[in-house]
Formats: C-alpha cells, sequence, structure tokens
C-alpha cells in the first residue's frame, strides 16, 4: 500500500512522526504536512501567494517528506496534484494533539485535509489523540496501523472518511473500538476581552466546554468510556430532508413562469 500522511499540528509533530512509522510497516509513505502548526484552519487553501516547499528529514525515518508554507488541505492537494511519485491508496493524517470529537471537526485542519483527500478521489482517515497532561502517542500509532490494516482491503468509498478519536491511555486500558456519530460540543465564555499597553481592546478566544450529557452512540460518550471511536464522515452538506419543504415553499420554479 502506498500513504500520504499530513497533519495540521506541524511537520516535526511527534503525532505525525509517530503515524509515519506506524504505517512504515505497512507500505510505502510520504509525508506533506504543513512546515509551522497549523491547528483549527478548517478546510482553507491558499489563492493569493505562492507555496513554497522545501525536502525536509524527519528524525529516525528513511522517507520522502515534503514541508509546505500552506494549510493542512493545500498540503493534501499539493501532494496529490505535484508532489507525490504515485497515486497514494490512502490519506492519513493526524495523529492530532488533542480531540477532534462532534462539531469540532469543523474547525479541524487534521480533519479537513483528509477531508481534501475525499474530494481527490482517495480514501482518507483522521487520527486524532485525547488531550492529556503527557501526550503519549504509541498506543495511538498502533491502532492507528490497526485500523488501516482492517479497512485496506475493504470498499470504503473515496466520499467518505473515517474520523479516528484515541482515549490517551495505555493500551490495555482501552476497552475496544465503537462505531460512532458525531456528538455535539458547545463552549462559553468563547472571548477574553483585554486591553493592550496601549488601551486598545482586543480579543483572545478561549472558551470553556460545557459538559452535556450524550447519547451512547456518539464519538464525545465512546471516548468518555474508553472506547475508540470510529466515525464515517461525508462532505456532503446538502440537507436532503429539507429539499422537498423547500419545494412546497415555492423555491423551486422558473421565474419566467410568473
Amino acid at each position: 500500500m502506498r500513504f500520504l500522511v499530513s497533519n495540521d499540528d506541524g511537520i516535526y509533530a511527534d503525532g505525525l512522526i509517530q503515524l509515519a512509522v506506524s504505517l512504515s510497516s505497512l507500505g510505502e509513505v510520504t509525508v506533506v504536512a504543513p512546515d509551522t502548526e497549523r491547528s483549527a484552519t478548517g478546510h482553507a487553501i491558499t489563492m493569493h501567494h505562492p507555496l513554497r516547499v522545501r525536502k525536509v528529514n524527519l528524525p529516525g525515518l528513511k522517507i520522502k517528506a515534503f514541508a509546505v508554507d500552506g494549510t493542512p488541505a493545500d498540503c493534501v492537494k499539493l501532494g496529490i496534484d505535484e508532489l507525490l511519485d504515485y497515486r497514494p491508496d490512502f490519506v492519513l493524517t493526524g495523529i492530532n494533539r488533542g480531540a477532534n470529537l462532534g462539531t469540532d471537526v469543523l474547525y479541524s485542519g487534521t480533519v479537513s485535509a483528509a477531508i481534501e483527500g475525499c474530494i481527490m478521489g482517495v480514501p482518507s482517515l483522521a487520527f486524532s489523540l485525547l488531550s492529556a497532561e503527557v501526550m503519549d502517542y504509541s498506543t495511538a500509532g498502533r491502532i492507528a496501523a490497526e485500523v488501516v490494516g482492517m479497512i485496506s482491503d475493504k470498499n470504503l468509498t473515496p466520499s467518505t472518511l473515517v474520523n479516528v478519536n484515541i482515549p490517551n491511555v495505555p493500551l490495555e486500558q482501552i476497552k475496544g473500538m465503537k462505531v460512532t456519530r458525531l456528538g455535539h460540543r458547545r463552549y462559553s465564555k468563547n472571548y477574553e476581552k483585554r486591553l493592550d499597553p496601549r488601551g486598545r481592546t482586543y480579543y483572545w478566544l478561549a472558551g470553556e466546554l460545557i459538559e452535556e450529557a450524550m447519547a451512547s452512540d456518539t464519538d464525545i460518550e465512546a471516548v468518555k468510556n474508553l472506547y475508540v471511536s470510529i466515525t464515517p464522515l461525508h462532505f456532503d452538506l446538502t440537507s436532503y430532508k429539507m429539499l422537498d419543504s423547500l419545494k412546497r415553499w415555492g423555491f423551486d420554479h422558473d421565474i419566467r413562469s410568473k
């Protein structure tokens, strides 16, 4: 198998290194990742200035690696179109430093990089490790390799990505895997209002997660109970339930017929 690996924490992030190491036993790995951290950039792409690329050496790895001064989505798009010598069998992103659960996936550069792989017709998976005082990526790396091995000979449609969140505990404490749907995450006190030395107001994004009860089949509840959450996502944002309603409300007509 051949893999394109990317992330949003930057090309030298520990999670990316661990993912590349774990995948090396399964096939050929090429890394294309941002040259610096690009967390929470969503699906932004670079349009108004050129993208610069440089080859880099990753610690302990003898694989091709490219650092791009762009977003995670840029990296996947550029990697598939220009930088790789092959068309990858999978785009794999992460291992993200911190969870990508519930509605937070819409902000995630790691998840968006995997979505870009789907848009380009390549089956894609995103991996994230829940935050803790000590980030131990070794267990997450083993689980990532296991998930890829399980799915490699299956018919994962290119329009669907698999979002994987892994509890940050030793392997023996993980209870198993659960197929889940997205939960919902809300925050209070999103911004701190401050004054700079010249007395001008500015705002700093903060936010405190509101703890809410979640259904047992959500990704949030799964990882809370020490299960690896496996969530299928797709980028078709159409609300199919609303199509007929909007037609009934008169929006589906030819202007000239009025």
